[in-house]
């Protein structure tokens, strides 16, 4: 959710949405000895959570549920049904064939023998993945997408998430239409607090909360609802900044919440629940902003979700991760899936650095108090003693040093959050804190709602406000509050944090797919910040640009209701920006170019993405040969197809032949040869010649150079040949990119798809 272009913290339940959740676990004993001995006894006795999925019985496809609840129950040790209490947690029926149950860590073990067992383990916890948009992507009330896909009107988007608040107004129902009727879900919230013609559903799978309705405590999932699917809100700000008219993506599209996160994480057993009553209910596109490290799509739960949810027409969106800078860091790799890295817009909430020697250093901060006045005050590095902890501002490192009244240089780092070091400062008397980028987050600054005056400059500048510390005995600073600011020329940039490619489980597809805006996102929040109505926080992270592209996928599956969900990845992909505004490459957090690895196919475009000409359509059978070909076992590949397989009677192909929307190969000294088959959802008799930008030390040929379209839906195929040169002209090169485009004759269409190639 974000604003169109044109106070003080509550220190109570407001608060607690800002800060970090702490566990402490305390163990009475009497000595660590018998601490241990305690443990040792009592872990054959613990009880945890298992995923077990199983093969399907004969006629399964037609069994009630109870039916189905029963047959899994049965498959429970004696030892599991003798007890008092409910050892089967969820019972699955779309996403997989299988269940989650509560058992030790021997009767675990016993059911690995039993026939209808095809594997069983411990569930993971996943985490959630945070850390003005739809005029920046050109959607402005009246403007063709919105009106064309009646602002995603009829379609449900289902969000996966920490639950919702449904009293805020972005989720008012008024004016909406009745679901459709299709929809099958419910909604368990109360009466006080209850569903409408926009909220048509919410359901909770989180079991072991104090309450089990699916209201949202931490405020993500309200944060991300609201972008992918919020109302108009009138009035929208934080602190008085980026004020304007909030709207998600898709304001008219109903959403349905199914919350399987609280502050500790997304469990598996609930992730796997709430996609497999999605399906049921009858979603079109589900939104899921968690995720964890890259794990085998036959041990992945999101890819199982994903898999089963686009056999039944459903499109799935999921953010990439923030574990950037670094490559191989995603989450989220399978084809199937939408994977959505971070990006910022050309919007800033300016705080500056001005320093006494007159230099000044642009940040960012959504806390801007009229109270302070912008004149100078001694200055000081809080980690001028060489002691780490100093350095970061970590909570009661300061009480030793000297900050009354002054101005304190913090490092991000530490593991500490940004807001907290601002908390140290303000502890320890400073009056205000510049906050400095560690060198891997290079120019990425956030505008936090900080609690006292506060400036967030990048790394660069951090270096020269500690070398202006050092080259006098007087250094004095201030900062300066120039409020919202837009147009920013080099949006959009790469967020640091947002994971990288290469893909780890399949490196034949690149990822992330697609970039979306995901740096400091003004969205609904459950409660309010500044005293201010409606309630908004401002917040980053590939969480954020997740239902950015949830929502536009919303809208172009009203405006093409027989498009697969490949065909809206594709739609989304190869039409995507490839430069900023100023018309120059998308830059990353070092303001150096960003690669393949970072954008993707580029930023969303979708304005272009509701007529893309051509698009690369896969149907969910033809993932067969390439899961074959990944060296999957026929048991590992039934259980993401929900079917029986024998991948020796299929004819297995190469991940890069996967007819998907962009290339990545690794590439020796032998050539390499792959097709791909274009859709013409165009004009009829349309013509497109190949446009090609070969990777550095690759030469390319494409057969056909020109694809001439007699009718509507019509089908061609291409021929891509990659022919390595010489080793000598790859230099220092590792991996290099480049690009196939289909330009049609008429100047409307450019259909782009990237390459990537990794020399071994």
């Amino acid at each position: 959710m974000t604003e169109a272009k044109h106070g003080k913290p509550s220190n109570s339940m407001e608060l607690t949405l800002l800060l970090a959740f702490v566990f402490i676990l305390t163990f009475c004993a009497t000595s660590a000895q018998e601490a241990m001995e305690m443990v040792v006894e009592n872990e054959s006795n613990l009880l945890t959570t298992y995923i077990v999925y199983v093969q399907k019985p004969q006629g399964e496809d037609s069994l009630q549920y109870d039916d189905l609840h029963g047959w899994y129950n049965s498959l429970l040790p004696e030892s599991a049904k003798t007890q008092n209490q409910q050892r089967l947690v969820f019972s699955y029926r779309n996403v997989v064939s299988g269940f989650a149950a509560k058992l030790t860590a021997e009767e675990a073990k016993s059911m690995q023998g039993r026939e209808e067992v095809v594997s069983i383990r411990a569930e993971r916890i996943l985490s959630l993945h945070t850390t003005h948009s739809p005029g920046f992507m050109g959607l402005q009330t009246g403007f063709p997408l919105w009106r064309g896909s009646n602002y995603g009107k009829g379609i449900i988007v289902g969000v996966l998430d920490t639950g919702i608040n449904p009293s805020h107004p972005s989720f008012s129902g008024e004016g909406m239409p009745s679901p459709p009727a299709k929809w099958k879900g419910h909604c368990e919230f109360t009466k006080q607090r209850t569903c409408n013609n926009k909220l048509i559903g919410a359901r909770s799978f989180v079991k072991n909360s104090s309450r089990d309705l699916p209201f949202d405590d931490v405020g993500h999932g309200t944060h991300t609802a609201s972008t992918a699917a919020g109302r108009f809100v009138q009035g929208a700000s934080i602190f008085g900044n980026a004020n304007g008219t909030a709207s998600g993506m898709a304001p008219f599209a109903h959403l349905a919440i199914y919350k399987v996160c609280q502050l500790d994480g997304c469990y598996e057993s609930a992730i796997i629940a709430g996609m497999d009553a999605a399906i049921e209910d009858g979603v079109d596109i589900l939104s899921l902003s968690l995720g964890g490290p890259p794990f085998e799509f036959f041990e992945d739960s999101i890819a199982l979700g994903a898999f089963a949810a686009i056999r039944n027409g459903i499109f799935v969106s999921c953010s990439a991760g923030n574990e950037g800078p670094g490559y191989s860091t995603l989450s989220n790799e399978a084809p199937w899936i939408l994977t959505v890295g971070a990006s910022s817009i050309d919007r800033k909430i300016s705080a500056s650095a001005k320093l006494g020697n007159g230099k000044e250093f642009h940040g960012e901060s959504a806390f801007q108090p009229k109270y302070f006045a912008p004149t100078l005050l001694p200055l000081v590095y809080a980690g001028e003693n060489g002691n780490e902890s100093c350095a970061f501002c970590a909570p009661g490192s300061l009480e030793s040093l000297d900050v009354q009244g002054k101005v304190v240089l913090c490092e991000i780092g530490g593991d500490i959050a940004r807001i907290d070091k601002g908390q140290e400062v303000k502890n320890a008397g400073g009056a205000a804190m510049i906050l400095m980028n560690s060198e891997i987050r290079g120019y990425t600054t956030l505008a936090d709602p900080h609690v006292l005056p506060a400036a967030h400059v990048s790394y660069h500048a951090g270096l020269e406000i500690k070398e202006y510390i050092n080259s006098t005995s007087a250094p004095t600073a201030t900062v300066l509050f120039r409020g919202t600011i837009i147009g920013d020329p080099f949006a959009p940039v790469v967020a640091s944090f947002s994971s990288r490619g290469p893909n780890n489980v399949s490196p034949g597809i690149l990822k992330p797919d697609i970039i979306g805006p995901g740096l400091n996102i003004l969205a609904a929040w459950p409660v309010s910040l500044d005293h201010a109505f409606p309630p908004m926080n401002m917040i980053s992270g590939t969480s954020m640009s997740c239902p950015h592209l949830s929502g536009i996928a919303a809208l172009l599956k009203n405006s093409h209701p027989d498009w697969s969900p490949a065909a809206i990845k594709s739609a989304i992909m190869t039409t995507a920006h490839k430069a900023n505004l100023e018309g120059e490459p998308i830059l990353d957090q070092w303001l150096e170019p960003a690669d393949v690895f970072a954008t993707g196919s580029g930023h969303v475009n979708p304005l272009q993405a509701n007529d893309p000409g051509l698009i690369y359509d896969i149907e969910p059978n033809d993932y067969i040969p390439y899961l074959c070909g990944l060296g999957y076992t026929d048991k590992q590949v039934g259980t993401i197809l929900q079917q029986k397989v024998r991948c020796s009677e299929v004819k297995i192909i190469q991940e890069a032949q996967l007819n998907y929307p962009s290339f990545s190969i690794e590439m020796g000294n032998t050539s390499q040869s792959y097709t791909r088959t274009v859709t013409n959802v165009g004009p009829a008799n349309s013509t497109y010649v190949v446009e090609v930008e070969a990777p550095l030390a690759v030469e390319m040929s494409i057969s056909p150079a020109t694809l001439t379209f007699q009718e509507v839906k019509e089908k061609l195929t291409y021929l891509v040949e990659f022919i390595p040169e010489d080793e000598s002209l790859r230099g220092n090169n590792t991996f290099v990119q480049g690009s196939i485009k289909w330009v049609s004759l008429s100047g409307e269409y450019s259909v782009s798809i990237p390459i990537s190639v990794i020399f071994n």
